[in-house]
């Protein structure tokens, strides 16, 4: 039965990354509608396949599931063998309460450092709450390196790539892009998954996108009007 993924630009739609690359990492084939956001009629088009009227959105034979961590769960459901959740059951619940705050917190990271491909990155200085928040993330990506990943040999939180890893995979994107200030457990991690061929293929198609939101800064630099890609 197919897949088809339902997403937003992939400049901007921090959530519509998640489960795309969670997907691709596990080698789980799908086809991918994309639908520009901030656009006349965008609403309306998300509106066609959810609705809440939010990107993402998977469409699995009739079944429609939406939320970027519901879909995750769906898809760990479907296949198991990708190993979206780690096979230890301590590391499981664990991965699922981390991914879970991830879902639900950090609104002072999100609101100031909205994930935007074409922003030059360097460092930004930022409010309280937002370091704040910066700080409680890169203690929780010590935190499982240290109790479930450092166990592998592989880079991240808990070894491979899984739905944990996706699921702060727009906060590695807003970090770099933003130059936030990190412990060097969390720059290594950062770095590994920013490495990933899937990462660079997302990385890629976002910098063929046509839907550009120019960003109020005075070194953001343009070529005809159209920014310079990063």
């Amino acid at each position: 039965m197919s897949l088809t993924l339902v997403i937003g630009n992939k400049n901007y739609s921090s959530w519509s990354l998640r489960p795309w690359i969670a997907m691709t990492v596990a080698g789980i084939a799908f086809d991918e509608i994309l639908i520009p956001l901030y656009e006349p009629g965008s609403r309306e088009q998300v509106l066609k396949y959810s609705p809440a009227g939010k990107v993402p959105v998977l469409i699995h034979g009739d079944e429609r599931v939406w939320e970027s961590l519901a879909i995750l769960e769906h898809l760990a459901e479907k296949f198991p063998d990708a190993g979206l959740w780690p096979a230890d059951a301590r590391a499981r619940s664990h991965a699922r309460v981390v991914a879970s705050e991830m879902h639900a917190g950090f609104a002072a990271l999100r609101r100031a450092c909205t994930m935007n491909r074409w922003l030059p990155p360097r460092p930004r200085p930022q409010s309280e709450e937002v370091m704040a928040d910066v700080a409680r993330i890169d203690a929780l990506w010590r935190d499982c390196r240290a109790r479930f990943g450092a166990r592998t040999d592989d880079p991240f939180l808990f070894g491979r790539f899984g739905g944990a890893d996706a699921m702060y995979a727009p906060v590695v994107a807003r970090f770099h892009q933003y130059g936030l200030p990190v412990s060097a457990e969390a720059r290594t991690y950062m770095n590994a998954v920013m490495a990933l061929p899937a990462w660079h293929e997302w990385c890629a198609a976002a910098r063929k996108e046509p839907w550009i939101m120019r960003h109020n800064e005075p070194d953001w630099p343009l070529v005809r009007g159209v920014p310079v890609s990063q």
